[in-house]
């Protein structure tokens, strides 16, 4: 356990800051899980092109505040669009 009073300090923001990522994280998660579960059910266009929208925006919003990588939401949110062009196509 710390002792001295910024390490308690410390201990504290780590602490929040960790829930706080854990919490975007988890949001990016559900937000590409309901994509998919939308995809794979053959849902109609409106509702696979709303939940792209909104897990693209998730994405876009976690990765600008650093909790995953740019390049991994840039590659997460290109195969979500070929899916969903997949979808347009047939």
């Amino acid at each position: 356990m710390a002792q001295h009073k910024a390490a308690m300090k410390a201990v504290r923001q780590s602490t929040v800051l960790r829930a706080r990522n854990r919490h975007y994280r988890t949001m990016a998660r559900n937000a590409l899980k309901s994509f998919r579960s939308a995809v794979d059910a053959g849902a109609e266009l409106s509702v696979v092109e709303s939940a792209f929208q909104h897990a693209e925006k998730v994405f876009r919003r976690v990765s600008g505040k650093g909790i995953i990588k740019a390049q991994t939401a840039n590659r997460t949110i290109s195969r979500m669009a070929r899916s969903l062009n997949a979808v347009r196509g047939k």
